[in-house]
């Protein structure tokens, strides 16, 4: 990693204008990590800005220049933007941004902790072995030399927490923790990340939740699913990054080797999310059939069709 760091982090210092890019439907790693990284590089006097293909959830709007993301593709044909960095995304089409980056000429900085990861960068940075994408940015700039203040450690503690489920989950690691220590006695808000990212549910949000786990179904000891219409998220007026706390939370069941929630997107599409905790599983290889990827033990996908087909073809899979 050393070597890799380096060589990033100078190109970092040298670029002209840097544009970070989080992935599509964002989650509090990809946001964590780019605004961690964003507030770091604009305190070392650098030209910086973030993109996400889709609006970043209200609940993350604590998060330094959370206020200054933008989905307008328009910023890749800045000439002046030479180096782009992309940041938890295993390929530049789950980060929503394949089209935009074909031949352009910046140099691509790839950096990112799912081990199905294209290697699709100039520089790649990819660490499986840590919680999240956040984990890697701390000790990227702490190696570095670069200064974090309490703002670019909240940041970062976002993403650590919420990719690990407040420690719950199987990323959890003595380096995560030992990462998330020194980021709280940097001044990273701890109390703050809890009330946006675990005490936040609403009437709606709980209403949701009780829906999904009422439609769960168990197929074999090998697979529970339940899933979520589009209608769903309107009528009980809940944002679609519900359905990551659902999915987190089918962990708890000790009935089937795998979890699955399928959730109907608002292109018309079905996105998949797998979860696991045992050690004979690996559901990254089942999201990998379907074109995804991820984690041995969280992994997810994105394919056509409905529910009930997406469905048949996992059961089928699985029953091999």
């Amino acid at each position: 990693m050393q070597t890799i760091a380096k060589q990033i982090y100078s190109r970092l210092l040298s670029a002209n204008k840097i544009l970070i890019v989080s992935h599509q439907n964002p989650d509090g790693d990809t946001l964590g990590a780019g605004t961690g990284l964003l507030e770091t590089l604009k305190n070392a006097g650098k030209s910086a800005r973030l993109f996400c293909a889709t609006p970043a959830p209200a609940k993350f709007n604590y998060l330094p220049h959370h206020d200054t993301i933008t989905s307008d593709p328009s910023v890749f044909t800045d000439p002046d933007v030479d180096t782009v960095v992309v940041l938890d995304s295993g390929d530049l089409r789950y980060a929503g941004v394949h089209i935009h980056l074909y031949n352009h000429l910046a140099e691509i900085i790839n950096i990112d902790h799912h081990p199905t990861n294209e290697l699709f960068g100039t520089y790649n940075l990819v660490r499986p072995d840590y919680s999240s994408t956040s984990e890697i940015i701390f000790h990227f700039l702490r190696f570095n030399g670069a200064h974090l203040n309490p703002a670019s450690a909240t940041a970062l503690l976002t993403g650590i927490i919420t990719d690990t489920d407040s420690f719950t989950n199987a990323a959890t690691s003595v380096s995560a923790m030992a990462a998330a220590s020194e980021l709280i006695a940097t001044g990273a808000n701890l109390n703050l990340i809890n009330d946006r990212n675990v005490k936040n549910k609403t009437v709606g949000s709980l209403r949701l939740w009780g829906l999904v786990l009422s439609r769960l179904t168990k197929h074999s000891d090998e697979l529970v699913s339940t899933y979520v219409k589009n209608e769903d998220w309107l009528i009980h007026d809940v944002s679609e990054t519900e359905s990551e706390g659902i999915a987190n939370f089918l962990n708890n069941l000790d009935s089937a080797k795998a979890a699955l929630i399928l959730k109907e997107t608002s292109d018309g599409k079905i996105k998949g999310s797998f979860r696991t905790t045992r050690d004979d599983t690996d559901v990254s290889a089942m999201a990998k059939k379907l074109g995804g990827g991820g984690h041995k033990k969280a992994a997810g996908f994105t394919v056509e069709g409905t529910i009930e087909s997406v469905l048949d073809i996992i059961l089928t899979e699985t029953g091999k």
